[in-house]
């Protein structure tokens, strides 16, 4: 093997397209390994981060999310995707434009900054991929969303509903969907909530699988209750880690017993192909309360099985295997 064709390709390699081998324990770590750049021509799909944490009501600390989810993805991209059974670059061409620079000492400027950051990858008619951050950071994005493609429908995966009271202008990541629903960013007849188990004495219009039904009804029956919602409507799809129950990821910011496992949530995401996707996110990774990084590989295998999903919409085919 020459010096030509392994190692660091995320400022190496010149081609949007395939991989060659790296050192799972060195080298530069992009999401997927993944080419960094700010130049958006000829990419499907850019990634960023969005390390902004000045919104969570508990524990803080995600701000440092996109860095651990990108260092958690170094395995996956390793070998071809399981279980789907093929390389998705040899479909997708994905970018890693870094991160987006969030001042938090200038809370005015958050969400503009946010905003026209999200509305640049849209203006190339990219799809964006961020991850947070906490959940405050969909709001501006949806904003760039909804500019570009109008109220969308929204999939999001938490424990919490984030519709709670909502004045307008407080920064707090429990009420930013309900501001985004009074501006008309949001299609709510089509959305849909996905694991949640904490009270709101409105459900706002939302469609609600809260995580005891889930359990109890199974995770075809989500797939299908998600697709019905959902339709053929254009759909940004988030997912708050704290979705799943803390034993299967303890690093974020407000825990709630009872949520899903990695394996139920990833056969969810497995199923929403069909979906008409403009953007999605993973969010609310906190590594400073993880534990042997199983927080940040949840989320880097669920931001990869996303990618997944949309290698298959660019020809890719899933293949058998085994039982």
């Amino acid at each position: 093997m020459s010096d030509q064709d392994h190692g660091d390709q995320a400022f190496r390699k010149d081609s949007l397209y395939g991989r060659w081998p790296e050192l799972t324990h060195g080298g530069a770590l992009s999401f997927l390994r993944r080419k960094y750049t700010e130049d958006l021509n000829g990419a499907d799909v850019a990634v960023s981060g969005i390390p902004y944490d000045c919104a969570t009501t508990y524990r803080p600390g995600a701000r440092l999310g996109p860095r651990a989810i990108r260092a958690a993805s170094v395995q996956l991209a390793e070998l071809k995707a399981f279980p789907f059974g093929f390389d998705p670059f040899d479909h997708l061409a994905v970018i890693d434009t870094g991160d987006c620079f969030v001042d938090s000492h200038y809370p005015s400027q958050v969400i503009d900054t946010i905003q026209s950051h999200i509305a640049r990858i849209l203006d190339a008619n990219v799809l964006p991929m961020c991850f947070g951050g906490d959940h405050f950071i969909t709001y501006p994005i949806l904003r760039a969303i909804a500019d570009k493609h109008g109220p969308v429908a929204l999939v999001h995966f938490d424990a919490h509903c984030d519709t709670w009271d909502d004045d307008g202008e407080r920064f707090d990541h429990g009420s930013m969907f309900l501001r985004a629903k009074n501006e008309g960013l949001l299609d709510v007849a089509n959305s849909v909530q996905v694991g949640i188990r904490t009270y709101n004495d409105s459900d706002h219009g939302f469609d609600i699988l809260s995580s005891p039904w889930i359990h109890k009804n199974g995770v075809d029956a989500t797939i299908a209750a998600i697709r019905q919602r959902v339709g053929d409507t254009k759909v940004y799809l988030t997912f708050d880690i704290d979705c799943l129950d803390p034993a299967f990821a303890p690093g974020t910011g407000t825990p709630v017993s009872g949520g899903l496992s990695s394996a139920q949530a990833l056969d969810i995401v497995r199923g929403l192909g069909a979906l008409n996707f403009v953007g999605m996110d993973v969010v609310e990774v906190s590594p400073a309360y993880d534990v042997s990084e199983i927080t940040a590989i949840a989320a880097a295998s669920i931001a990869h099985d996303l990618l997944c999903l949309l290698a298959e919409k660019k020809g890719a085919v899933r293949k058998p295997i085994g039982r």
